[in-house]
């Protein structure tokens, strides 16, 4: 009969108290939230981080402080974000090497549909094909012919294994049947400047982070990734109407948390990242850098990951690309 009394007692407690989870989400947030960004600064993650984190703190009223923390073409970061609190106040934002990694490593130590909730498909982008002006070619055609007279001489650079910059760059290969060598950098902003140094000849960067350099006559556009021209440089030809038909790669970057994360509270931030990023004073000067707004929900941004798990594998797959 005691036994009977206590399981009635705990019962009733459990469905008068509210969860844990429940409570704190209740007067969420009340303290700083942290955004892991698992590549140096200077790249387009980083870039976005900044821009996104500093109007969704002003709408959260909260902080949002941005973490980098590189490393192993993003695995370092992400891993940490896996890891931890399922309380909201550790993101992270992440781009193609959350879904490719796991092809390019024997292991990766996270699993990307079942160790992360995505809050938001937050923008996307197409990078640049550009070359540092000491490179013989004006043209992506000028550019494929000098790959196929010299092959193996040319060199790309990369933001790790599986990144944006890699993944463009093999396509491009494929595509183009040539072979244009990548050198691994340890993010996207030191391979951009090893290109405007002259180190290698040939950056896939993002459009926002090269224009100025193009600009400034330091690189040479040759061809943009996406489907349509970048405003900034209407003169420059996507690379499929430049040489290479139905060459497209555009960069995504997308906003997750730990799996285990309250529903209240993925709801709250994809809500407050879509008030943030359609503001008008938010609108034009991101659109400026070249990048577009989505601001999707939780569903759409889990949809995309999905499809891009399955694009991604078959590239990667048929180019041989491994990273151990």
């Amino acid at each position: 009969m005691k036994k009977i009394i206590m399981f009635a007692v705990c019962c009733a407690l459990a469905l008068a108290a509210p969860p844990f989870a429940a409570a704190q989400s209740d007067n969420y947030p009340t303290k700083p939230l942290r955004m892991i960004s698992p590549f140096p600064p200077g790249g387009s993650v980083d870039t976005v981080a900044r821009l996104v984190g500093a109007k969704l703190g002003e709408n959260l009223g909260q902080q949002v402080i941005i973490d980098n923390r590189s490393g192993a073409s993003g695995n370092i970061g992400t891993e940490m974000a896996a890891r931890a609190a399922p309380d909201g106040y550790t993101l992270v934002i992440n781009t193609l090497p959350l879904v490719t990694n796991g092809y390019l490593f024997g292991r990766v130590p996270y699993d990307v549909v079942n160790d992360f909730a995505p809050i938001s498909l937050l923008s996307s982008s197409p990078s640049m094909l550009a070359v540092h002006p000491s490179v013989p070619a004006r043209s992506v055609r000028e550019l494929l012919q000098l790959a196929k007279t010299q092959p193996g001489k040319l060199n790309y650079g990369a933001a790790g294994v599986g990144t944006n910059p890699h993944i463009a760059g093999e396509l491009f290969n494929l595509l183009g049947k040539v072979n244009i060598v990548v050198v691994q950098f340890k993010g996207g902003g030191p391979a951009l400047i090893a290109t405007i140094g002259g180190e290698i000849g040939v950056s896939f960067s993002g459009v926002g982070e090269t224009a100025p350099y193009v600009e400034g006559g330091r690189l040479r556009a040759l061809g943009v990734t996406g489907l349509k021209r970048f405003a900034a440089l209407p003169n420059t030809p996507t690379i499929s109407e430049a040489g290479v038909p139905g060459y497209e790669f555009s960069t995504w970057h997308m906003l997750l948390v730990p799996k285990a994360t309250p529903r209240a509270v993925v709801t709250l931030l994809a809500d407050k990242v879509k008030q943030s990023m359609r503001a008008p004073d938010f609108v034009k000067p991101f659109e400026q850098k070249g990048y577009e707004v989505i601001a999707s929900t939780p569903e759409e941004a889990a949809a995309h990951l999905k499809s891009e798990l399955a694009k991604w594998g078959k590239v990667i797959k048929e180019r041989g690309m491994r990273a151990d």
